[in-house]
């Protein structure tokens, strides 16, 4: 019942059972009292057992020196404001947050957290439901306001904005994620199941040595967001997010200056847009096709948007999209990302580019914020298959701040047959404050590989291959310094 070996091996010496401490876990009664009595019993060098049953709960608040097991048989469900007696720890009250949304600013107000607390673990094999948890809340609030959403929600109207979006009084009482870590060091989250985690399954702010593993997780809008987060690990994680992204390393402003996301490993995961549930179930399911922001279903790795702070030595290994959008690197709030390396990446049914580097200025920062840089951007050994004809993948910098020193190396892009013509578009706008989608610039004027504003991309070993005839050209640099070009095709292929 208890999985080994544990990362905390002392822990296992105190085990405190929650039923010892009166949860029912009958899936009826409220069991937050009871959880919260067994994990203050545990503080400080013990493990907090759950057995098999259905726990439902509001807010389970970590401590210090904790271990959290869910025994296989064990649900703990988020309990539901609207038809359970009680509410969510209240959000913190820090003042205006005006340079990232709701759900990035706040920790207590979810299923599980933690605070400026350290050497803590939350394993499975059991399962997190956040049945009663919301996937929506705030905006930004900053005056501004460029770049906030994407072009894609142009059309929207402001009532369907305002139900994706309530204001901040409407949060009180709610909790929008599974489990959320602020300043917390020295955490492992191992071999759980997260079913609908809310706004984010799993987020960890200013957070240091950080394990996330062996998880699976099929929600309804972020998977794992690090933000700001130093020396962390994902590995081997299925991750299965239809409506928003799978996982993602960010550096905002939520604690209140810039810090570096640095020294991060992503390796052996496997991102998806699948719908909803259908991952954990095994039937892959594809009848959604749009997220909300009205864009193909996501479902991908990202680096960004919010990027306040530095990135830097960032590696992502191994891993699987399917059914997603991909790999994006984006920096448009004046950080910085350098020393990126992705490598043995595997897509099927790319839902809109491949590869997406964007460094743009919407600089949602205090004034004084400038224009950040990406440049040390490695991308080798990926093969995609299956890729929305529209869009190519891209390398799109400004015109006074190029991306620089990008190299591609041993890329297979294989793009999907188009259901209608592609014309060949006039030159996309720059578009410098806009929030960066890989559809943002529409059809892009090359098929396969589209860079402007670039200063030093090396191509080696880039094959493309498009299943129809096309106007565009396979590639096109657009005000491009430095391209060393070893480009390759097999001889039935249409073109590079």
């Amino acid at each position: 019942m208890i999985p080994a070996p544990l990362p905390f091996p002392d822990h296992g010496a105190r085990i405190v059972d929650v039923r010892s401490h009166g949860a029912v876990g009958d899936g009826w009664t409220l069991d937050t009292a009871a959880i919260n009595a067994a994990v203050r019993a545990a503080a400080g060098g013990g493990m907090v057992l759950f057995p098999p049953g259905r726990y439902l709960s509001f807010s389970i608040r970590l401590h210090a020196g904790v271990t959290l097991v869910l025994a296989a048989g064990a649900t703990l469900i988020g309990a539901d404001p609207a038809r359970h007696d009680g509410a969510y720890d209240p959000f913190e009250d820090r003042g205006d947050q005006l340079y990232q949304d709701f759900g990035h600013s706040h920790w207590h107000n979810s299923l599980i957290w933690g605070d400026g607390i350290s050497d803590v673990a939350i394993l499975g094999p059991g399962t997190i439901h956040g049945e009663g948890l919301t996937r929506d809340g705030p905006g930004a609030r900053w005056q501004r306001q460029a770049g906030e959403r994407p072009l894609s929600m142009a059309g929207m109207s402001a009532a369907e904005i305002a139900e994706l979006e309530p204001d901040r009084a409407a949060m009180r009482g709610l909790g929008n994620k599974a489990i959320a870590l602020r300043c917390v060091r020295n955490a492992h989250i191992a071999g759980l199941t997260i079913r609908d985690g809310g706004h984010f399954a799993i987020l960890a702010t200013g957070c240091e040595d950080l394990v996330i593993r062996d998880c699976a997780i099929d929600t309804d809008r972020d998977g794992i967001d690090l933000d700001c987060v130093a020396r962390a690990r994902i590995e081997r994680c299925r991750v299965n997010t239809p409506n928003d992204d799978a996982i993602v390393i960010k550096t905002s402003l939520a604690l209140g200056h810039a810090m570096p996301s640095e020294d991060i490993v992503i390796r052996d995961c496997t991102v998806s847009g699948w719908d909803r549930g259908t991952m954990l179930d095994g039937s892959h399911g594809r009848t959604q096709q749009l997220a909300p922001d009205r864009d193909r279903v996501t479902g991908r790795i990202k680096i960004g948007t919010e990027s306040n702070g530095p990135f830097r030595r960032i590696r992502i290994e191994r891993c699987r999209f399917e059914r997603s959008r991909g790999l994006a690197i984006e920096c448009v709030d004046g950080g910085s990302i350098a020393d990126v390396v992705a490598s043995d990446l595997v897509m099927t049914e790319v839902t809109t580019a491949p590869l997406f580097v964007r460094l743009g200025d919407r600089r949602r920062g205090p004034v004084g914020t400038g224009i950040g840089s990406i440049g040390g951007i490695r991308i080798e050994r990926v093969t995609a298959s299956g890729i929305d004809p529209r869009f190519a993948a891209q390398i799109v910098g400004l015109p006074s701040h190029p991306v620089r020193d990008v190299t591609l190396s041993g890329i297979r892009l294989d793009f999907a047959p188009s259901a209608a013509p592609i014309a060949s578009p006039a030159d996309p706008p720059e578009l410098a404050d806009a929030y960066p989608e890989p559809s943002m610039f529409g059809i892009t004027p090359a098929w396969g590989l589209w860079c402007r504003h670039v200063v030093g991309l090396t191509l080696d070993r880039l094959t493309l291959d498009n299943a129809k005839d096309d106007p565009r050209p396979p590639i096109r640099l657009d005000d491009c310094a430095g391209c060393d070009a070893g480009m390759n095709a097999a001889p039935d292929q249409k073109a590079i």
